[in-house]
C-alpha cells in the first residue's frame, strides 16, 4: 500500500486586526501499483490537493458572525488574496462521490469511452477531477432519456 497525505491551510484577515484560518489535512492509502505509473499518482495528488483547497476555500468563505452579532460573508477573493495563492489557485469545489460513482455506473451501463469523453469534454482523465457543475452537466448529457413513466 502507497499512503499519500496532501493539506492546506489558509489565513484570513479580519476586521481590527483579527484573523482566522482553516487546515486540512487528507490521508488515503492506494495500491503501490500507482507508483508505477507517475501520470497516475500525479493525477490523484492533484484531485487530493483540490479537494484539501476546495474544503479550507468553503470553511473560510462561508457565514461568520462578528463580535456585534452580524452575518458577515468573506469570500476567497476579498483581501485574502495573498493566502490563496499559498495554497496554489483557487479552484471550483470538486465533484461529489456520488456524482463519481454516477458517471461511472452510466458510463458503464452506456458502454461509453470514460476516459476518453473526459478528455475531449473537460480535457481531463478522470471523473473526480471534475468540478461539482462539470459533474452534474456530464450525468445529464449521458444518462438515458427518461421514457413515459419517468425511468430511464
Amino acid at each position: 500500500m502507497l499512503k499519500l497525505n496532501v493539506g492546506c491551510s489558509r489565513k484570513v484577515g479580519e476586521a481590527n486586526y483579527g484573523s482566522r484560518g482553516a487546515s486540512v489535512s487528507l490521508e488515503l492509502e492506494f495500491e503501490s501499483i500507482l507508483a508505477t505509473d507517475p501520470q497516475l499518482l500525479q493525477a490523484r495528488i492533484r484531485s487530493l490537493f483540490r479537494s484539501a483547497q476546495a474544503a479550507v476555500d468553503e470553511e473560510l468563505s462561508g457565514s461568520r458572525q462578528n463580535s456585534n452579532g452580524n452575518n458577515q460573508v468573506r469570500s476567497h477573493d476579498d483581501k485574502s488574496g495573498a493566502a490563496v495563492r499559498e495554497c496554489g489557485r483557487s479552484s471550483p469545489r470538486p465533484a461529489t462521490a456520488p456524482q463519481v460513482r454516477a458517471i461511472h455506473a452510466i458510463a458503464s451501463r452506456q458502454r461509453i469511452d470514460l476516459p476518453n469523453e473526459l478528455q475531449k469534454r473537460f480535457d481531463v482523465e478522470y471523473p473526480d477531477d471534475l468540478s461539482v457543475a462539470e459533474a452534474s452537466e456530464f450525468i445529464d448529457s449521458i444518462k438515458p432519456p427518461a421514457n413515459g413513466n419517468g425511468r430511464p
